[in-house]
């Protein structure tokens, strides 16, 4: 397996990272090592595989870019091209379920731009925008106007889920993957509790649920997903955070173990990734814990594609620390590695190929 940490690299930023890095990984004890740098590359954050992982695609933070990569069997990446959003700092990429199209969220410009795969791998230019309209939320510093962080297809690959920090809504989206168009669903938008700032979404594997991390309150909202009509509709908030902790905090990355049964959040600040109980039957969360993350700002982190561990990127102390996760109880248990790497911010896994 491969592991591709985008790093930010610009000084505004305060960002000691170098580009993107390649790791291989040991399949029985999961330690990496490097097998590439791909410098030059201003602040290479969200990426995303192609279908067949032969592609991988990057967000430039604070740009306009958005960049192609080929894959080639021994895991290293050639760079293919780069295109245009049309707006002001790609925050998050996703590829459309039929490979056909790449959805940006432009964070600081409140739009989601729709760019053609093609056949090469490479991208075409912008073939859609649209963007996230509404009253602002109250904080007077990170909701100053619209700002979309999160564009993923649930999984019936119908729906496109956008939550929108600037506006305390979650807007969803059909997808036209014959035009490459993003059109509102009939219920165009969920609200959120003003000032929570949803950042992330997580889908349940088998119920019709989504779970939203809200970046401001450090909290997370449970919504049921209509496959009809993509309504969504609040069932229940929780924090993210231990009722202990009394400081200053902000909650960032969020996602399901595969068998549905925990769900896990991070939280910058606190520097903990909280861990919930998933019911079986109504999908709703119980805290169970927060484990330090042994570094500061774990803005993003991912379970392996077995589930047997996470990787915890932690911002600003340079570091991915890899924990082990429990099967039956979902505790995290740190393994002992860490590896140093310059202002992680994401990470993507890729099996070999032949």
């Amino acid at each position: 397996m491969f592991i591709y940490v985008g790093c930010r690299t610009t000084r505004e930023r305060n960002a000691r990272g170098d580009g993107i890095n390649v790791y291989g990984v040991d399949a029985r004890t999961g330690r990496m090592s490097h097998v590439q740098r791909v410098d030059g590359l201003v602040n290479p954050s969200f990426l995303a595989l192609s279908k067949r992982q032969d592609f991988l695609y990057c967000v430039h933070g604070d740009t306009d870019q958005v960049s192609a990569f080929r894959v080639n069997p021994d895991g290293t990446l050639v760079y293919l091209n780069s295109q245009s959003t049309q707006g002001h700092n790609p925050a998050h990429l996703a590829v459309s379920p039929e490979g056909g199209f790449l959805l940006v969220s432009n964070h600081y410009s409140g739009s989601v731009v729709v760019l053609p795969i093609l056949p090469s791998g490479e991208l075409g230019e912008l073939c859609d925008k649209v963007l996230t309209e509404g009253p602002i939320g109250p904080h007077r510093v990170e909701q100053k106007g619209p700002k979309p962080h999160f564009n993923p297809f649930d999984p019936s690959g119908n729906w496109v889920v956008v939550p929108d920090k600037g506006l305390d809504r979650i807007f969803t989206y059909r997808f036209d993957a014959v035009a490459g168009k993003l059109h509102p669903a009939p219920c165009p938008f969920a609200y959120t509790r003003k000032g929570a700032g949803p950042r992330h979404v997580a889908f349940h594997p088998v119920l019709p649920l989504v779970y939203s991390v809200n970046e401001l309150d450090s909290t997370v909202t449970t919504y049921t997903l209509s496959v009809d009509n993509g309504a969504l509709v609040p069932q229940q908030v929780v924090s993210a955070l231990p009722e202990s902790f009394t400081g200053d905090s902000t909650a960032a990355e969020i996602e399901v173990d595969r068998a549905g049964r925990f769900l896990y959040a991070s939280n910058r600040g606190s520097d903990t990734i909280a861990t919930f109980s998933i019911d079986q039957q109504t999908g709703w969360l119980s805290f169970l814990g927060a484990t330090p993350t042994k570094g500061r700002t774990p803005r993003f982190f991912a379970l392996a594609p077995d589930g047997k561990l996470m990787y915890v990127a932690n911002e600003d102390s340079d570091s991915i620390v890899v924990f082990s996760v429990d099967p039956h109880t979902g505790a995290l248990t740190e393994t002992g590695q860490v590896i140093e790497t310059g202002s992680p911010v994401c990470m993507v896994f890729a099996e070999p190929r032949t």
